[in-house]
């Protein structure tokens, strides 16, 4: 048989029989184990370090700092808990147990009924299969063994993936337990020592609500009892700044059943959403952007034009007036085409960049959706800029650099950037795609920003590149996005004229900076966990009159401070002063200005800042001033 090569990471490369293992290709000091090598890449497909090696290329280990490291635990470690749960109830039927960010879940029908009382339970028998130190083994099966195998295990749900399956079939035993799967996984259960139990939730088999409900456990798993620890402090502190929780608190939103997935801002919470909004116009109009607005509903007819009848109508809502059909628009692009298409442009126009605060309806199912974070109406800060084939990759890199302004001006520092290639539903021929990657593709790479390559999850007319932000607690969110779009302008026929006076197509760069208004709130509420920076609080100082001697003064000092354009409020219930501080550092008002007798008669306030407590006397006119800077400098806490 012929050799193959594996070339190593360093360099060097070895011929070796088909077969070996790439366990028997270890270099010295690299040791298998939780904390060290956990499985192997072989170019890019993650292989079983047990698994025979059937051609050559290139061998990288992996461990737990690498995704597909972490994929591979997570994987096994559910296996490791459907394996347990099988022990302790063995009439339960198994259906999928994927790894998931930060861990993994299992579906599973059961007659019974599982509780946060059973969590500990199963852990402790998780704890003692692992102690078996079993060996995971990798068999391929052909289709008729694996009905057998799993129609004998009376395990209905597999039987179901694998009519569906129209591949070699692989499944992985760890002693008496045998599951239907891919893999790859971990060589032993010994691996996975620390893990947790985190929730059980109902979900349809196959996200289909026709479909039985399952129980799904959600769980996670660290290779060290220090990093589960932390996973789990983070996940204290996400609940403790969940913005559905703080939003309630700070009186800022609500939801309706009269309509569900809609967003119903109050007093407090619009004046947020004003503030982003403003900031918002000030920085497109000094880009030279020009804002227009469209209409909610439009004719069927354009959605068709468009491409978003035929790739995206399960999540539009469609109306009939005057026996013409209309739907709500999902997205603004088919707008900004039809304005784009009243004028006859030059190329001494271009780019024409428009942008729109623009209200989108899309249909979600009622499972998914999750506070601010996903729901049916939203405002986009949308733009769509038309430029010649020879200015884009000048505009995405402008764009670039204004999402990178923006989300430092709000606070974050740290991003992460993926480019999203050509999906299998598309429009638009190949050669047009290739184009347009290599264009997104060129800026970043010329710009000097890094990004991770997704391949297959562009949008359905172009390539994307996604901006994705890291928050105070260390999860990432996906924002910002541009999208190349060379199909759409050729289906409106939309044209300019050239340098040369003939008339050529535009190509169309798709821009969202914050993404959904909604979500970039809600963002914002749990990055900040509600204590928002002194230039988006609803509230942004509080008087607080120590008795009612002093409530006229107090009075004036709330009136001039609002006069000069900062949010006062003034408490003047009957309440002792400590009352009124809790108050007001439970609602996280950032400043208080405490006045009595002596504040009253030096025409001074006492200030307080919000967590650094008492700053001495003021004037008004000098808290007015201490304020103002702030809220100019947009300083953050």
């Amino acid at each position: 048989m012929s050799e193959i090569r594996i070339e190593f990471e360093d360099g060097q490369s070895v011929a070796v029989q088909p077969g070996v293992k790439p366990f028997d290709l270890l270099p010295a000091g690299k040791e298998v184990g939780a904390q060290g090598v956990l499985s192997s890449l072989l170019d890019d497909a993650i292989w079983d370090l047990h698994r025979p090696l059937e051609r050559g290329g290139k061998l990288r280990f992996i461990g737990f700092d690498q995704p597909e490291g972490r994929f591979v635990y997570w994987h096994s470690a559910a296996h490791l808990m459907a394996h347990a749960v099988k022990e302790l109830w063995p009439e339960s039927q198994l259906a999928i147990g994927p790894p998931i960010a930060d861990g993994f879940y299992y579906d599973i029908d059961s007659p019974h009924v599982f509780t946060q009382e059973d969590f500990p339970v199963i852990e402790d028998k998780m704890r003692e299969i692992s102690k078996r130190n079993l060996p995971l083994i990798r068999k391929d099966l052909d289709d008729a063994a694996a009905r057998m195998l799993f129609n004998k295990l009376g395990e209905s749900y597999k039987i179901e993936l694998i009519n569906d399956l129209n591949e070699s079939l692989t499944v992985y035993e760890q002693g008496d337990f045998v599951d239907l799967c891919r893999g790859p996984h971990l060589d032993r259960t010994s691996r996975i020592k620390h893990f947790k139990i985190l929730s059980v939730a109902g979900a349809y088999w196959r996200g289909d609500e026709k479909n039985k409900m399952l129980q799904r456990l959600y769980a996670t798993a660290y290779p060290t009892k220090e990093l589960l620890e932390e996973h789990l402090h983070r996940i204290e502190e996400a609940a403790k700044r969940d913005h559905r929780k703080l939003g309630k608190q700070l009186d800022l939103f609500s939801f309706h059943n009269e309509s569900p997935g809609a967003v119903f801002f109050h007093p407090r919470g619009q004046i947020i959403w004003d503030e982003i909004t403003r900031y918002w116009r000030a920085k497109h109009y000094a880009a030279d952007y020009r804002e227009v607005r469209t209409p909610f509903v439009m004719n069927e007819e354009l959605w068709h034009k468009s491409g978003h009848y035929e790739h995206y109508r399960e999540n539009m809502y469609f109306t009939e007036v005057d026996e013409q059909s209309y739907a709500l628009k999902p997205m603004n692009c088919p707008g900004h085409c039809l304005v784009y298409g009243t004028h006859q442009v030059s190329y001494r126009d271009l780019p024409l960049k428009l942008c729109e605060l623009g209200t989108v309806h899309r249909y979600e199912k009622s499972g998914v959706l999750h506070g601010l974070f996903r729901v049916r109406v939203f405002t986009q800060d949308d733009a769509h800029i038309y430029v010649m084939p020879e200015q884009i990759e000048e505009e995405v890199a402008k764009v670039v650099r204004f999402i990178f302004e923006m989300y430092r001006d709000f606070g974050f520092e740290d991003f992460r950037v993926e480019l999203s290639t050509r999906p299998e539903s598309r429009t638009g021929s190949d050669e047009v795609w290739d184009q347009a990657e290599g264009a997104l593709a060129n800026a970043l790479t010329n710009m000097g920003v890094p990004y991770k390559l997704n391949p297959g999850d562009g949008a359905f007319y172009g390539p994307k590149i996604d901006f994705h932000i890291k928050d105070a607690i260390g999860r990432t969110w996906q924002c910002g996005t541009v999208q190349c779009d060379f199909s759409m302008p050729m289906r409106f026929g939309l044209e300019y004229i050239g340098a040369d006076g003939g008339r050529h197509t535009p190509v169309m760069i798709h821009r969202a900076l914050l993404g959904s208004m909604e979500r970039f709130i809600g963002i914002l509420i749990e990055h900040y966990a509600g204590d928002l920076p002194l230039w988006l609080s609803p509230e942004q100082i509080r008087i607080l009159p120590v008795s009612d001697k002093t409530i006229d003064y107090a009075t004036g000092v709330a009136a001039e401070l609002n006069a000069r354009g900062i949010r006062a409020h003034l408490d003047d219930r009957n309440e002792k002063l400590g009352f009124k501080i809790r108050d007001a550092e439970l609602n996280k008002i950032p400043y208080m200005a405490v006045i009595g007798p002596k504040e009253a008669e030096s025409a001074q306030v006492s200030l307080r800042r919000r967590k650094e407590g008492d700053l001495g006397g003021l004037s008004v006119e000098a808290t007015a001033e201490r304020l103002l800077n702030e809220i100019r400098t947009r300083t953050t806490h």
